[in-house]
């Protein structure tokens, strides 16, 4: 984790610095505010990464004299595909278009909302580990 920490430390300084001289020599309070919203957004991230990086056990990718061989294995796990993502975005932006264009297309937003958020919340039941079709 320590190579994402300096990454978004050095866009937290590149951020400081760049607000830095743009607040001195521009008068834009719209400009300041969103570097410094930026600033402090990627911070956040690099203290959550150095906070996280010190906690866990040092990865094969941390280590620069790692072989491939290292980090072989299942890792990480992958639910199986699903439309739920795909319904809930769509309905969420239709619901956001219906609050500008008509209370009826809300409607329908909300009408495609809610399968999209029940696909999320009572997925099957899959476990870690487990195989599909086997």
């Amino acid at each position: 984790m320590k190579a994402e920490a300096w990454l978004f430390t050095g866009v937290a300084v590149f951020f400081a610095a760049t607000g830095g001289v743009y607040a001195a020599f521009a008068p834009d309070p719209a400009g300041i505010a969103a570097l410094m919203v930026s600033l402090l957004m990627s911070a956040l991230v690099a203290c959550y990464l150095w906070r996280q990086s010190f906690r866990s056990a040092p990865r094969p990718e941390d280590e620069g004299e790692a072989e491939v061989s290292v980090g072989g294995g299942r890792r990480f796990f992958f639910p199986a595909p699903s439309y739920a993502p795909v319904v809930a975005a769509a309905g969420t932006a239709l619901v956001g278009l219906g609050l500008v264009q008509g209370l009826w297309l809300a409607l329908i937003g909300v009408g495609v909302l809610v399968p999209g958020v029940f696909g999320f919340v009572f997925r099957g039941g899959e476990r870690i580990g487990s195989e599909q079709g086997g």
